[in-house]
């Protein structure tokens, strides 16, 4: 008769420092080089472009702040996972890891990775897009593709030898594009500053308009009141929030973290408020050094302002304005560290969602496992096998576009769960209180409730087809639920 193994645990080998390594380096991505060229035709000035980013960063901050009660109460692998599934039932939590799972994760992991890649390609043309390398059942794969799946498989290896191996990678690859970034921003205010630049923003610096585009062209300038002006932030921060999203990745870790009561809402506080700053200066050092305002067939990058970046790369075209045409590699090499980095931590994190699905019987049974290292190695594989098909499929942009409604309904459900267990168990532990309650939390709930309210009656389509997937979810869960009842009747 053998003797019984013990139940393999996870390992607390997490810090503070870690964990708001992880923080930051999941927030930091591409986004914050590119996606204010589509803000800045969106809202057109400079101060309204400032103002997208500031909500963003309030909003992101508040919602981090609320999230560090339920840290505190809850510390257990999946973070947001189990939080829905407390504080409403198993169906809720599940449509988000199954969400997760299907795009939100994945997708992030596939549209950072497939970034990677095209940033690489600046440096070494041979791995572009436009480099096919074969056709499989009509998939032209081109060589970017190729480096998007084998970094993926690269950092998924990495992450599945153990946690020691994975903090490191993220500890390192944060703190050097962190400190790029800042490099980035204290050269562009002191060294790139354009006098004409500065002078185009000033004279236009809260003159709202919405520059509508079609195949490179400008249809049309619609001037912007009342309203409108808000319909305009809000649609425009689908790519604030994004390149500002993933912060809620550190809870997905709770059961690593050492001291998680304390170290999880202190990091999502210190994490969403450094990279808050670090995106505000970034967009500061863009309006001194570029006009906003521009046009798409204009010869030089004055010309072209802030709006019509060749290919939105808002970044690159402000660091050519200081480095010159050496500008395009050093900022390949930034954002090859940057994505590489935020990838890390996606895939780090977002297998511990899994793991804690699978451990409810709401995923496969082997993905609630650990290894020998105390890693779910399972998790971490069938993470990265889904986000390299995606890779290939060439729709995770479409994805991430369809889940963005989805995303602010599960943080303003996640941030309402506070509400309902406060009602539900009054005496649990709470070691850390959500600031504000209960007013700064229900702001949190009323702008994310109405950004997400104007992005589905602004674009329909892709907040429509998010809610779709979610709610497909609502039979694959009671169908998993049946046949997994089905085989323990089975085992008995």
């Amino acid at each position: 008769m053998t003797e019984q193994q013990p139940a393999r645990e996870f390992k607390h080998g997490l810090g503070l420092l870690d964990s708001t390594m992880i923080v930051i380096g999941s927030m930091i991505g591409s986004g914050i080089f590119i996606v204010s060229a589509d803000i800045a035709r969106t809202v057109g000035s400079p101060g309204m472009l400032l103002l997208v980013w500031l909500i963003t960063g309030l909003i992101t901050v508040t919602g981090a702040l609320s999230y560090g009660e339920l840290a505190g109460m809850m510390p257990h692998a999946g973070g947001q996972y189990v939080y829905l599934r407390e504080a409403y039932n198993p169906l809720v939590g599940f449509l988000y890891g199954w969400t997760s799972f299907l795009v939100i994760q994945t997708g992030t992991i596939a549209a950072v990775a497939v970034a990677f890649a095209r940033f690489t390609a600046v440096i070494v043309p041979g791995l572009s897009e436009q480099n096919i390398l074969f056709v499989v059942f009509g998939l032209r794969i081109s060589a970017a593709q190729i480096l998007a799946i084998s970094s993926v498989a690269v950092l998924t290896f990495i992450n599945a030898r153990g946690l020691r191996e994975g903090k490191i990678v993220q500890n390192v690859f944060t703190t050097a594009k962190t400190a790029a970034l800042i490099g980035l921003i204290l050269l562009g205010i002191i060294v790139g500053r354009n006098a004409h630049a500065i002078e185009a923003n000033l004279s236009n610096f809260w003159s709202a308009s919405w520059t509508h585009v079609a195949d490179g062209r400008i249809v049309s300038v619609e001037s912007l009141t009342g309203l409108m002006i808000l319909a305009a932030i809000a649609t425009s921060m689908v790519g604030s929030l994004f390149s500002s999203d993933a912060w809620n990745n550190i809870t997905f870790t709770a059961g690593e973290v050492i001291n998680p009561k304390r170290n999880i809402p202190l990091s999502l506080a210190l994490g969403t408020g450094i990279v808050t700053v670090l995106y505000l200066l970034a967009n500061v050092a863009y309006i001194v050094i570029l006009p906003v305002a521009g046009t798409p067939g204009a010869m030089d990058l004055m010309g072209r302002g802030i709006q019509f970046a060749s290919s939105d790369r808002v970044g690159t075209a402000a660091a050519t304005m200081i480095f010159g045409e050496p500008a395009a590699v050093i900022m390949a090499v930034l954002i090859m560290v940057s994505t590489f980095g935020c990838n890390n931590g996606l895939i780090l994190a977002g297998a511990r969602v899994y793991y804690a699905m699978a451990k409810d019987g709401l995923f496969f049974k082997k993905v609630g496992s650990l290894s020998t290292r105390s890693v779910p190695t399972t998790a971490l594989v069938v993470q990265g096998v889904w986000a390299s098909l995606l890779c290939l499929s060439g729709t995770y942009g479409d994805l991430l576009d369809y889940v963005i409604f989805a995303v602010l309904v599960f943080y303003v459900l996640t941030v309402i769960g506070i509400f309902i267990l406060r009602k539900k168990r009054p005496d649990a532990e709470r070691p850390y209180k959500a600031f504000g309650y209960p007013i700064v939390p229900g702001l949190y709930v009323l702008c994310a409730s109405a950004i997400a309210m104007d992005l589905l009656i602004f674009k329909t389509k892709y907040s429509g087809s998010g809610l779709i997937i979610v709610l497909l979810g609502i039979p694959v869960y009671f169908l998993w639920k049946t046949f997994s009842g089905s085989k323990q009747e089975a085992a008995r």
